[in-house]
């Protein structure tokens, strides 16, 4: 399988502007650039798209998993907190933080810390990714 998402840029790095589209649609012509990225300003960046894919793909890994160790998730929440730190080159995502909290019917503690684990090692994204990797998973009742 390929995808693709692109990128148009024009400007500085400081007064350019962007915008960013996926294939899909999803995002079409999406504005980004430096104050987004960097100031808090209206518009998405790199960071924040590269966290929902790895909420994504981590999510749906884990209902990979799940299905095979005979459980289904009733309901699956994951946020992924990218961290973009000021290294010695120039910038780096130096961790990525995911935190989930999910209803399973039928799972005990051991069992989804296991399967969490595989989960955050094992999808691509992880795969992908240098940076620190963490996880904070919550069962519900």
């Amino acid at each position: 399988m390929k995808t693709h998402g692109s990128a148009i840029w024009s400007g500085g790095i400081k007064d350019g502007k962007g915008a960013i589209s996926t294939r899909s649609g999803a995002l079409q012509a999406y504005p980004y650039g430096f104050a987004s990225r960097f100031e808090g300003k209206p518009g998405t960046n790199p960071e924040e798209l590269i966290g929902a894919a790895h909420a994504g793909c981590f999510t749906m890994a884990l209902s990979l998993i799940l299905g095979e160790a005979g459980l289904t998730a009733e309901k699956m929440e994951t946020t992924a907190e990218v961290t973009l730190d000021k290294v010695d080159d120039g910038f780096a995502i130096t961790a990525v933080h995911l935190i989930l909290k999910a209803k399973i019917p039928g799972a005990d503690q051991a069992k989804f810390e296991e399967l969490t684990g595989k989960a955050k090692a094992g999808c691509p994204v992880s795969k992908l990714l240098k940076a620190n990797i963490t996880l904070d998973a919550t069962l519900l009742p």
